[in-house]
C-alpha cells in the first residue's frame, strides 16, 4: 500500500476528534435551553459533565480488554457511529420520555462512549502509520480536538443568534452528521497493526515498571493543568474585560483552545528541529509561571493573559507524553494507550474539581484554588526531569 494512502487515515483521526469535540462542547452550549424548556434545575444539568466523564473513563477502563480481540477499524468505525446516533437521539429522545432528563442523559451516554473510543483508538491508529515525523504528526492531530472546540462554540453561537436557540435540535442533527460521514473515512482508509499479538505486553507487565508510572504521572498532570485552567477561563474573561457571562464563556475557552492548538500545530511543524523532552521541560515551567500569574495577579486583564498563555503550555504535554510512551515502550500496544487516556481523563475529571473544592473552602476564591492547582504542572516538570535522568543514565551504560 502506498505512504500517501496513509493521509486519508491521518484525515479520519482529525475528524474523530473534531468529533469528540462536539460531544465535549456542544451540550454545555444548551444548559440553560434546557433548564427553560424542560425545567430541570441547574443543580440537576450540572449532572450532566459528571456522567460524560465518568462514561468516557469507564470506557477508557474497558478498551483495552475489547480493542484487540475486535479489532481496530471495527472499534473505530463503531465509536463514530454511536457518536452519531448518542448526538442524533439528543434531538428527540428528551420529548419521548416523562421526565425529559432521562433522555438527555441516555444521549449523553452515547456519546460520550463513543467519544472514549476516539481517544483510546484514534492515537495508536496514528502511531502505526509510517509517517517519519511521528512526534510532530501526533502534535498536529492533537489540535484538532482544540479547534474543533473553538469551531463547535463559534458555528452553534452563530447558529443560535442567525435562526434562534429553539431550533437547536436541527443544530445536533446537523453535528450528529459529521461523525456519521467519517464512518466512511475509517471504513476504508489503512489502519496497520502497531504492535503484533504474540509481542504485546499485557497490563501487569506495564504497571509492574516503575517508568511507566512516571507516564502516567505525566498524563494526570496533563489532564489536570489544561482542564483547570480551561474550566474556570470564562471566569477570567468576566472579570478582566468585564463582559456578560455568555461573553464570557466564549472568550475564555476559545482563546484558551486557540493557543493550545496553535502550539500544537507549531510543534507539529517544528518538531524535527526540538528535543521532545526539553521542550515539554520548559512548556511545563511556563506552565507553572502561568499559573500563578493567574492566581496572584491584582490586574484581571493579566490574569486573562496567564490563562490564555497556559493554552500554549499545555498544549504539547498531552499528545507530547503519549509519543515519549510510544518510543519507551514500543509493545505496550493498545493497553498502553488506554491506560494513559484513562489517566488523563482522571486528571481532566479530578482538577477543575480539586480548583472548586478548595476555591469553596477559602470563601469563594478562585484564586486561591487556583494556586493551590499549581501542584499539577509542578509535578510534571518534576516526572519530565526524572525521565530525562533516566534516559541519560539508560545511555551511559550502552
Amino acid at each position: 500500500m502506498k505512504r500517501q494512502n496513509f493521509h486519508k487515515t491521518f484525515l479520519a483521526c482529525s475528524i474523530g476528534y473534531i468529533t469528540q469535540a462536539i460531544s465535549a462542547n456542544f451540550v454545555p452550549l444548551l444548559f440553560l435551553t434546557f433548564n427553560k424548556t424542560y425545567g430541570i434545575s441547574l443543580g440537576i444539568i450540572a449532572i450532566i459533565p459528571l456522567i460524560f466523564y465518568l462514561t468516557q473513563l469507564l470506557t477508557d477502563l474497558f478498551a483495552s480488554k475489547f480493542v484487540d480481540k475486535i479489532g481496530y477499524r471495527t472499534c473505530v468505525v463503531s465509536s463514530q457511529v454511536i457518536s452519531s446516533i448518542g448526538l442524533a437521539m439528543l434531538a428527540f429522545l428528551p420529548e419521548l420520555f416523562p421526565i425529559p432528563f432521562i433522555g438527555i442523559l441516555i444521549s449523553v451516554i452515547f456519546y460520550a462512549t463513543g467519544s472514549g473510543m476516539v481517544e483510546v483508538l484514534v492515537s495508536p491508529i496514528l502511531e502505526a502509520c509510517p509517517f517519519k515525523n511521528k512526534n510532530g504528526m501526533m502534535s498536529f492531530l492533537h489540535s484538532f480536538y482544540c479547534f474543533g472546540a473553538v469551531g463547535v462554540i463559534l458555528i452553534s453561537t452563530l447558529f443560535f443568534f442567525l435562526f434562534g436557540i429553539k431550533n437547536w435540535r436541527i443544530l445536533t442533527l446537523i453535528w450528529a452528521i459529521i461523525p456519521l460521514l467519517n464512518t466512511f473515512n475509517f471504513a476504508f482508509c489503512p489502519i496497520e497493526k502497531l504492535v503484533e499479538n504474540d509481542q504485546k505486553m499485557n497490563t501487569k507487565k506495564l504497571l509492574s515498571l516503575p517508568l511507566f508510572w512516571l507516564f502516567i504521572l505525566l498524563m494526570v498532570c496533563s489532564g489536570a493543568a489544561e482542564a483547570s485552567m480551561a474550566q474556570w477561563a470564562s471566569t477570567f474573561a468576566e472579570s478582566a474585560l468585564g463582559v456578560s457571562k455568555m461573553i464570557g464563556d466564549l472568550i475564555g475557552p476559545c482563546l484558551f483552545a486557540t493557543f493550545m492548538g496553535i502550539s500544537r500545530v507549531f510543534y507539529g511543524k517544528m518538531s524535527q528541529k526540538f528535543n521532545l523532552e526539553k521542550t515539554m521541560l520548559l512548556c511545563g515551567i511556563l506552565c507553572i509561571a502561568c499559573y500563578l500569574l493567574a492566581s496572584l495577579s491584582n490586574l484581571p486583564i493579566l490574569s486573562l493573559f496567564g490563562c490564555a498563555i497556559c493554552g500554549i503550555s499545555v498544549g504539547i504535554m498531552w499528545p507530547g507524553t503519549i509519543s515519549l510512551s510510544s518510543k519507551r515502550f514500543k509493545t505496550g500496544g493498545t493497553v498502553m494507550f488506554a491506560i494513559l487516556a484513562l489517566a488523563g481523563d482522571i486528571g481532566g475529571t479530578t482538577g477543575p474539581s480539586l480548583v472548586g473544592f478548595l476555591a469553596n473552602l477559602a470563601g469563594g476564591n478562585l484564586k486561591i484554588g487556583l494556586l493551590c492547582a499549581t501542584i499539577f504542572p509542578i509535578l510534571l516538570v518534576l516526572g519530565l526531569i526524572m525521565i530525562i535522568v533516566f534516559k541519560k543514565n539508560i545511555e551511559k551504560n550502552q
